[in-house]
């Protein structure tokens, strides 16, 4: 078996925690391959190099992440795209996505034994228009279309499949999957939806309206959102999972649909997703 590792070293102790990731797996048997940049820090623990990820993506059996949320979700996408899953070791806040806790490494020994369960995540297929081309992303959480710095409202409009759905004057729009409803749309009002289930979800931020509430839409559903200001000087943004963000121009149509390829994500514990909620959320409370 093959590992490749991605650890976020700028998460506290996520150095430490991956040098036992590394270990431990070496003990089982397991190679463990890491990218040419982390060749410094990692110069003494049991593992290969590779100068590409997309070398280690095609060779390898499966990902683990060290990090948190965002760290986990990047790996689990570009795995995606190689059909590879992805176990999560969570060095970060909350953890929603992650596999396993720092103290729970002992789990590793599962993987051997083929004692895990595969749960696979839909994704987001994000396509913006913009001057006769077509840019693509994907997203396992959220797409978002916001204004700028400056505090000034937006007007979106919402088409279904081409058809109406409605116009919003909102700070913004989140179009989530049903692992991102226990992210920003969860901030902004949106119901929780197990992630079993292949929906869209769009919630509005801070919508100025008494009655505009979150809508869930059907996994064959392709929703266009436009985002525009009569105002000059207000901004609109596309931001995909948090970690790419485009300006968008007046009224440029985003597509968001249900992505043919899902995450696959690793569990080598047995609880169930209203379990991991309940936790992490008290832990937020706290």
């Amino acid at each position: 078996m093959k590992a490749f590792l991605i650890p976020n070293l700028t998460k506290k102790d996520a150095l430490f925690h991956t040098g036992r990731v590394a270990h431990r797996l070496a003990e089982l048997g397991v190679t463990c391959v890491v990218q040419e940049q982390f060749h410094r820090p990692f110069q003494d623990l049991p593992v290969s190099f590779c100068k590409e990820p997309e070398d280690a993506l095609s060779l390898c059996d499966l990902v683990i992440a060290v990090g948190g949320d965002g760290t986990i979700i990047h790996a689990a996408k570009e795995a995606a795209a190689f059909g590879k899953p992805v176990l999560g070791v969570n060095v970060g806040r909350l953890g929603f996505v992650a596999g396993l806790e720092p103290d729970e490494l002992d789990r590793l020994e599962l993987l051997i034994a083929g004692e895990y369960l595969v749960d696979e995540r839909m994704m987001l297929e994000v396509t913006l228009r913009c001057e006769g081309r077509e840019f693509v992303y994907y997203a396992l959480n959220d797409a978002v279309l916001a204004r700028g710095a400056l505090s000034r409202i937006l007007d979106f409009r919402v088409l279904l499949n081409q058809s109406n759905v409605g116009a919003y004057r909102a700070d913004g729009l989140i179009v989530a999957t049903p692992t991102g409803s226990t992210a920003y749309s969860l901030s902004a009002g949106g119901p929780v939806i197990d992630p079993a289930l292949r929906c869209l979800l769009l919630s509005p931020i801070c919508p100025h309206s008494l009655f505009t509430r979150p809508v869930v839409f059907g996994e064959e559903s392709v929703l266009q959102i436009q985002a525009g200001s009569s105002e000059e000087g207000v901004n609109s943004y596309l931001t995909v999972d948090g970690q790419i963000s485009i300006a968008l121009k007046n009224e440029e149509p985003v597509f968001c649909r249900a992505a043919s390829q899902t995450a696959k994500l690793l569990k080598l514990k047995n609880t169930n997703f209203y379990e991991v909620v309940n936790d992490k959320l008290a832990e937020r409370r706290s």
